[in-house]
Protein backbone atom coordinates (compact mmCIF):
# COMPACT_ATOMS: atom_id res chain seq x y z
CA UNK A 1 0.00 0.00 0.00
CA UNK A 2 2.84 2.40 0.89
CA UNK A 3 4.65 1.68 -2.39
CA UNK A 4 1.42 2.41 -4.25
CA UNK A 5 1.20 5.84 -2.59
CA UNK A 6 4.82 6.65 -3.51
CA UNK A 7 4.17 5.60 -7.11
CA UNK A 8 1.08 7.82 -7.37
CA UNK A 9 2.98 10.84 -6.01
CA UNK A 10 5.84 10.28 -8.48
CA UNK A 11 3.47 10.06 -11.44
CA UNK A 12 1.63 13.22 -10.44
CA UNK A 13 4.86 15.18 -9.97
CA UNK A 14 6.02 14.96 -13.58
CA UNK A 15 5.10 13.41 -16.89
CA UNK A 16 7.11 10.24 -17.50
CA UNK A 17 8.59 9.01 -20.76
CA UNK A 18 8.74 5.40 -19.61
CA UNK A 19 6.33 3.21 -17.66
CA UNK A 20 9.26 1.40 -16.09
CA UNK A 21 10.56 1.11 -12.52
CA UNK A 22 14.13 0.46 -13.68
CA UNK A 23 16.64 2.92 -12.21
CA UNK A 24 18.22 3.43 -15.64
CA UNK A 25 14.81 4.39 -17.05
CA UNK A 26 14.38 6.93 -14.25
CA UNK A 27 17.87 8.30 -14.94
CA UNK A 28 16.86 8.93 -18.54
CA UNK A 29 13.92 10.97 -17.26
CA UNK A 30 16.40 13.32 -15.62
CA UNK A 31 19.24 13.51 -18.18
CA UNK A 32 17.99 11.79 -21.34
CA UNK A 33 17.12 14.93 -23.29
CA UNK A 34 19.66 16.28 -25.76
CA UNK A 35 22.27 18.59 -24.15
CA UNK A 36 21.32 17.69 -20.57
CA UNK A 37 24.39 15.58 -19.81
CA UNK A 38 26.71 18.06 -21.49
CA UNK A 39 25.28 20.90 -19.42
CA UNK A 40 26.10 18.92 -16.29
CA UNK A 41 29.60 18.33 -17.67
CA UNK A 42 30.17 22.07 -18.00
CA UNK A 43 29.18 22.58 -14.36
CA UNK A 44 31.34 19.77 -13.00
CA UNK A 45 34.11 22.13 -11.88
CA UNK A 46 32.00 24.90 -10.40
CA UNK A 47 29.35 27.53 -11.16
CA UNK A 48 28.94 28.95 -14.65
CA UNK A 49 26.97 31.82 -16.11
CA UNK A 50 24.44 31.15 -18.84
CA UNK A 51 26.71 32.63 -21.52
CA UNK A 52 29.69 30.58 -20.35
CA UNK A 53 27.71 27.35 -20.62
CA UNK A 54 26.39 28.27 -24.06
CA UNK A 55 29.86 29.22 -25.33
CA UNK A 56 31.11 25.67 -24.73
CA UNK A 57 28.11 23.85 -26.24
CA UNK A 58 28.41 24.41 -29.97
CA UNK A 59 25.03 24.24 -31.65
CA UNK A 60 22.72 24.71 -28.67
CA UNK A 61 20.24 27.58 -28.95
CA UNK A 62 19.55 29.96 -26.09
CA UNK A 63 15.95 28.77 -25.98
CA UNK A 64 16.85 25.08 -25.73
CA UNK A 65 19.55 25.77 -23.16
CA UNK A 66 17.04 27.68 -21.03
CA UNK A 67 14.59 24.77 -21.24
CA UNK A 68 17.23 22.24 -20.24
CA UNK A 69 18.44 24.35 -17.32
CA UNK A 70 14.89 24.66 -16.02
CA UNK A 71 14.33 20.91 -16.40
CA UNK A 72 17.58 20.02 -14.60
CA UNK A 73 16.78 22.47 -11.82
CA UNK A 74 13.30 20.98 -11.39
CA UNK A 75 14.90 17.53 -11.28
CA UNK A 76 17.18 18.58 -8.44
CA UNK A 77 20.48 18.24 -10.32
CA UNK A 78 21.40 21.92 -10.38
CA UNK A 79 20.46 25.19 -8.75
CA UNK A 80 20.40 28.81 -9.86
CA UNK A 81 21.72 31.51 -7.55
CA UNK A 82 22.91 35.10 -7.70
CA UNK A 83 26.54 36.02 -7.27
CA UNK A 84 27.09 38.63 -4.55
CA UNK A 85 27.68 42.29 -5.36
CA UNK A 86 29.35 43.77 -7.32
CA UNK A 87 28.83 40.96 -9.88
CA UNK A 88 25.13 40.43 -9.06
CA UNK A 89 24.58 38.01 -11.95
CA UNK A 90 22.91 34.59 -11.93
CA UNK A 91 25.00 31.42 -12.14
CA UNK A 92 24.15 27.74 -12.30
CA UNK A 93 25.82 25.10 -10.18
CA UNK A 94 25.40 21.42 -9.49
CA UNK A 95 23.65 20.27 -6.34
CA UNK A 96 25.32 17.70 -4.11
CA UNK A 97 23.24 15.03 -5.85
CA UNK A 98 24.13 16.43 -9.27
CA UNK A 99 27.85 16.15 -8.50
CA UNK A 100 27.37 12.43 -7.87
CA UNK A 101 26.87 11.91 -11.62
CA UNK A 102 30.63 12.16 -12.32
CA UNK A 103 31.21 8.36 -12.15
CA UNK A 104 28.43 7.98 -14.72
CA UNK A 105 30.34 10.27 -17.09
CA UNK A 106 33.51 8.31 -16.47
CA UNK A 107 31.86 4.97 -17.21
CA UNK A 108 30.18 6.32 -20.35
CA UNK A 109 33.44 7.86 -21.52
CA UNK A 110 35.48 4.70 -21.11
CA UNK A 111 32.77 2.66 -22.81
CA UNK A 112 32.22 5.00 -25.78
CA UNK A 113 35.90 5.66 -26.47
CA UNK A 114 36.31 2.01 -27.42
CA UNK A 115 34.32 2.70 -30.58
CA UNK A 116 36.47 2.91 -33.73
CA UNK A 117 34.22 5.77 -34.87
CA UNK A 118 35.44 8.13 -32.13
CA UNK A 119 37.00 11.27 -33.63
CA UNK A 120 39.48 12.85 -31.17
CA UNK A 121 39.85 15.92 -33.38
CA UNK A 122 36.30 17.15 -32.77
CA UNK A 123 36.06 20.20 -30.47
CA UNK A 124 36.39 19.68 -26.73
CA UNK A 125 35.50 22.19 -24.04
CA UNK A 126 38.03 22.86 -21.27
CA UNK A 127 35.73 21.19 -18.72
CA UNK A 128 35.47 18.14 -21.00
CA UNK A 129 39.26 17.82 -21.19
CA UNK A 130 39.64 18.10 -17.42
CA UNK A 131 36.92 15.50 -16.89
CA UNK A 132 38.67 13.21 -19.37
CA UNK A 133 41.88 13.49 -17.30
CA UNK A 134 40.00 12.41 -14.19
CA UNK A 135 38.53 9.53 -16.19
CA UNK A 136 41.61 8.25 -17.99
CA UNK A 137 44.18 8.66 -15.19
CA UNK A 138 45.96 5.39 -14.38
CA UNK A 139 46.66 5.35 -10.61
CA UNK A 140 49.32 2.67 -11.10
CA UNK A 141 51.38 5.12 -13.17
CA UNK A 142 51.33 7.77 -10.45
CA UNK A 143 53.04 5.79 -7.72
CA UNK A 144 54.19 8.13 -4.96
CA UNK A 145 54.66 11.09 -7.30
CA UNK A 146 53.11 14.40 -6.24
CA UNK A 147 52.89 17.50 -8.43
CA UNK A 148 50.61 20.35 -9.45
CA UNK A 149 49.87 21.39 -13.02
CA UNK A 150 48.12 24.65 -13.89
CA UNK A 151 46.21 25.18 -17.13
CA UNK A 152 45.10 28.31 -18.94
CA UNK A 153 42.77 27.23 -21.72
CA UNK A 154 41.36 30.38 -23.27
CA UNK A 155 39.33 32.04 -20.56
CA UNK A 156 39.31 28.99 -18.28
CA UNK A 157 41.77 28.29 -15.50
CA UNK A 158 42.35 24.95 -13.76
CA UNK A 159 44.74 23.40 -11.28
CA UNK A 160 45.30 19.63 -11.31
CA UNK A 161 47.06 18.08 -8.32
CA UNK A 162 48.62 14.64 -8.59
CA UNK A 163 48.47 13.22 -5.07
CA UNK A 164 47.72 9.95 -3.30
CA UNK A 165 47.22 8.23 -6.68
CA UNK A 166 44.33 10.55 -7.46
CA UNK A 167 43.82 13.66 -9.58
CA UNK A 168 41.66 16.32 -7.92
CA UNK A 169 41.05 19.24 -10.30
CA UNK A 170 39.59 22.63 -9.43
CA UNK A 171 38.70 25.64 -11.53
CA UNK A 172 41.07 28.24 -10.11
CA UNK A 173 43.95 30.54 -10.94
CA UNK A 174 47.06 28.36 -11.33
CA UNK A 175 49.28 30.55 -9.16
CA UNK A 176 51.97 28.51 -7.44
CA UNK A 177 51.60 25.39 -9.59
CA UNK A 178 54.80 23.50 -10.41
CA UNK A 179 54.18 24.11 -14.09
CA UNK A 180 51.76 26.28 -16.05
CA UNK A 181 50.51 25.15 -19.47
CA UNK A 182 48.82 27.66 -21.80
CA UNK A 183 47.28 26.34 -25.01
CA UNK A 184 44.02 25.42 -26.72
CA UNK A 185 42.20 22.21 -25.91
CA UNK A 186 43.07 20.52 -29.21
CA UNK A 187 46.81 20.98 -28.63
CA UNK A 188 46.44 19.71 -25.07
CA UNK A 189 44.63 16.57 -26.21
CA UNK A 190 47.27 15.96 -28.86
CA UNK A 191 50.04 16.16 -26.26
CA UNK A 192 48.33 14.01 -23.63
CA UNK A 193 46.53 11.38 -25.70
CA UNK A 194 48.29 11.70 -29.05
CA UNK A 195 51.71 11.81 -27.36
CA UNK A 196 52.73 14.87 -29.38
CA UNK A 197 56.15 15.81 -27.92
CA UNK A 198 56.13 19.00 -25.87
CA UNK A 199 59.17 20.32 -27.74
CA UNK A 200 57.36 19.91 -31.08
CA UNK A 201 54.24 21.63 -29.77
CA UNK A 202 56.34 24.53 -28.50
CA UNK A 203 58.21 24.78 -31.79
CA UNK A 204 54.86 24.96 -33.59
CA UNK A 205 53.75 27.79 -31.33
CA UNK A 206 50.82 25.77 -29.99
CA UNK A 207 51.75 25.78 -26.30
CA UNK A 208 53.54 27.96 -23.75
CA UNK A 209 54.98 26.32 -20.65
CA UNK A 210 56.18 28.19 -17.57
CA UNK A 211 57.90 26.54 -14.64
CA UNK A 212 59.19 22.98 -14.59
CA UNK A 213 58.47 21.55 -18.03
CA UNK A 214 59.67 18.12 -16.88
CA UNK A 215 56.63 17.97 -14.58
CA UNK A 216 54.27 18.32 -17.52
CA UNK A 217 56.24 15.81 -19.58
CA UNK A 218 55.73 13.26 -16.80
CA UNK A 219 52.10 14.31 -16.33
CA UNK A 220 51.19 13.33 -19.90
CA UNK A 221 52.41 9.76 -19.27
CA UNK A 222 49.79 9.13 -16.55
CA UNK A 223 46.85 8.50 -18.87
CA UNK A 224 45.72 5.38 -20.72
CA UNK A 225 42.89 5.24 -23.25
CA UNK A 226 40.78 2.06 -23.40
CA UNK A 227 41.56 -0.35 -26.27
CA UNK A 228 39.57 0.16 -29.45
CA UNK A 229 37.12 -2.38 -30.75
CA UNK A 230 37.85 -3.88 -34.15
CA UNK A 231 35.92 -2.11 -36.93
CA UNK A 232 32.72 -3.88 -37.86
CA UNK A 233 32.93 -5.75 -41.19
CA UNK A 234 31.15 -3.94 -43.96
CA UNK A 235 28.61 -5.77 -46.14
CA UNK A 236 29.02 -5.98 -49.89
CA UNK A 237 26.23 -3.48 -50.38
CA UNK A 238 27.81 -0.84 -48.08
Amino acid sequence: MELEKVSNVAKSATKRWYDDACGAALAMEFVGERWSLLILRELMFGPRRFGEIKAHLAGVSANVLTQRLVSLEEGGLLRRRMLPSPASVPVYELTEWGIEIEPVFQALGRWALRSPTHDPMLPLSPASVMLSFRTMIDPARIGDWRASVGFRLGGDRFVARVEDRELPIVRDEPDGADVLVECDTTALVMMVYGKWPLADAQAAGRVTVSGDGAVFERFVTLFALPPKLAPLPRGKGD
